[in-house]
């Protein structure tokens, strides 16, 4: 690559942990901070975003009460389907570029697929769903926000049931409100609110979304790559497309727009934004112990520079979700795990000496007393997180 800038494994990991609000001394004062960071945080286990937030707050900040100001009071944060048609909580600000980039063209194939659906399993057509949408709408107009099962009750076309997969060995009678509400949520059309129940529900509330202007694709691709290259730069074509789910060409179209400049990586050629080729110091030493699903540890494809390949069978399951992962220094030297007394148990792979034993240990220390009677078991189990949580 000739005079094209390296950027190796331990300032790759350096960037993690200064941009990723890991190190002490950049831990963050909000949840909006934190998001705005980390650009998406995984939304689909609900718990997971308040513990990715939780690990990266300086002390005295109250983690539920930050996010939950943040999702539903000042509306700093937005949780909404984005890429990989994955719910994820973005910086509202961002939204307006995720839903125009990402979510739209996604949303486009679920009401297809709904629709393609409905046909073959039931008398459903196009107006019968345009109509059962508009009631769903004028009862949240009304009620400001309802849970599904408050929406079933007053639109009753909601609790109407078709036929899925008719003839095949998948068939089976559901419910259409699910598949309904989906399509609505990732049209922008209505939002996810608060939870019924405790912040690790994943039983929302809904109400309608407030109106995002038009935005061209192209531009919002643009925009959405740009920031999480400055946050997560450098990244390689294959990340880029694995964490966008576009497709290359689209990568390749936004990566010109925001003057993405190459670099060199251990395996390969990455890209940072124009502004991002300065060194980045090391901080000073650090751990961390992150959830499953931490947009940390899904935020690359290419994860050898921060996780030996020997470990992902203990810390992956089958589809690929990561299970909660102890760090040190930029990289996963272990899982961890709570036990049903609430105690925070972690193993690690190798010895990684004294000074880590200790701030990992702190660290494990520091959850617990959060957490305090709250019990969190995430949605995707992992081998390692299996083990570690089971009673003693």
């Amino acid at each position: 690559m000739g005079d094209t800038r390296f950027i190796d494994a331990a300032e790759r990991r350096a960037r993690l942990g200064v941009r990723h609000l890991l190190a002490g001394s950049v831990r963050a004062g909000s949840a909006a901070e934190v998001g705005g960071a980390l650009v998406a945080l995984h939304g689909t286990d609900p718990a997971s975003v308040f513990l990715a937030v939780a690990a990266r707050l300086t002390g005295g900040v109250e983690p539920v009460g930050a996010v939950e100001r943040a999702l539903y009071e000042d509306g700093a944060l937005v949780r909404m389907h984005g890429m990989r048609h994955t719910v994820f909580v973005f910086p509202s600000g961002l939204a307006g570029a995720v839903q125009a980039s990402t979510t739209a063209p996604a949303a486009v194939r679920e009401r297809s697929t709904l629709l393609k659906h409905l046909a073959a399993g039931s008398a459903f057509d196009g107006d019968w769903l345009a109509e059962t949408e508009r009631l769903v709408l004028a009862e949240l107009a009304v009620r400001g926000e309802a849970t599904g099962t408050e929406l079933g009750s007053a639109v009753p076309r909601l609790r109407s049931e078709y036929v899925y997969g008719p003839g095949t060995r998948q068939e089976g009678v559901q419910s259409v409100a699910s598949r309904v509400l989906r399509v609505l949520g990732m049209e922008g059309r209505i939002v996810r609110g608060r939870p019924q129940g405790t912040w690790t529900s994943s039983r929302f509330r809904w109400a309608l979304a407030d109106a995002r202007p038009a935005r061209d694709p192209a531009g919002a691709r643009a925009e959405l790559l740009g920031r999480w290259l400055g946050a997560c730069g450098p990244a390689t074509e294959a990340d880029l497309t694995w964490w966008t789910g576009w497709k290359v060409t689209d990568v390749r179209e936004a990566l010109a727009a925001v003057g993405a400049l190459p670099v060199t990586v251990d395996g390969g050629t990455g890209f940072v934004l124009p502004d991002d080729l300065g060194p980045v110091p090391e901080p000073e030493p650090w751990a961390a112990l992150l959830p499953a699903l931490d947009p940390t540890a899904m935020g690359w494809q290419g994860r050898d520079w921060y996780l030996d390949p020997d470990h992902r069978a203990a810390l992956y399951d089958r589809s690929g979700n990561i299970g909660p992962t102890v760090w040190w220094n930029g990289r996963i030297v272990g899982g961890w795990a709570q036990r049903p007394d609430g105690a925070i148990a972690h193993r690690l792979f190798a010895d990684a000496g004294a000074e880590a034993r200790r701030a990992i240990g702190a660290e494990a220390e520091r959850l617990a007393e959060w957490l305090g009677d709250v019990r969190v078991t995430p949605r995707f189990r992992t081998p390692l997180e299996r083990e570690l949580s089971a009673p003693q």
